[in-house]
């Protein structure tokens, strides 16, 4: 279920920061949601959201092996993943962006992982 991923306002913000990608704008947003995995270290910081099909998102992702880059993701996807503990993908609830996305690219990969 992906809309227990990002509430109705993230998306909407994803959506938007999605169509002004489409549009060819030059974006560098604050992340807008971050998920993760509780017991497996695989972090997505999440800045848009593809309009036309609604499910693939662009942002940061950290998959745990010290490579984070960044790309694309299908919520749908994420939605069934889980870990080695049967945890699912989690929304960070409290999680608030301090850094634009271009900043959080760099420190993750100075330190080999999302920090913050």
């Amino acid at each position: 279920m992906t809309e227990s991923l990002t509430t109705d306002q993230e998306r909407a913000q994803l959506l938007a920061h999605g169509r002004d990608r489409a549009a060819g704008l030059a974006i560098d947003p604050l992340p807008v949601v971050r998920l993760f995995t509780p017991d497996a270290h695989a972090t997505w910081l999440l800045v848009a959201l593809n309009p036309v099909d609604g499910d693939t998102a662009y942002g940061l992702i950290d998959r745990g092996i010290s490579r984070p880059e960044l790309g694309h993701v299908k919520l749908s996807d994420l939605a069934s993943i889980v870990g080695p503990r049967q945890q699912p993908v989690m929304r960070d609830r409290y999680f608030q962006a301090v850094r634009p996305l271009s900043e959080y690219l760099r420190l993750a990969q100075e330190n080999g992982s999302i920090v913050d």
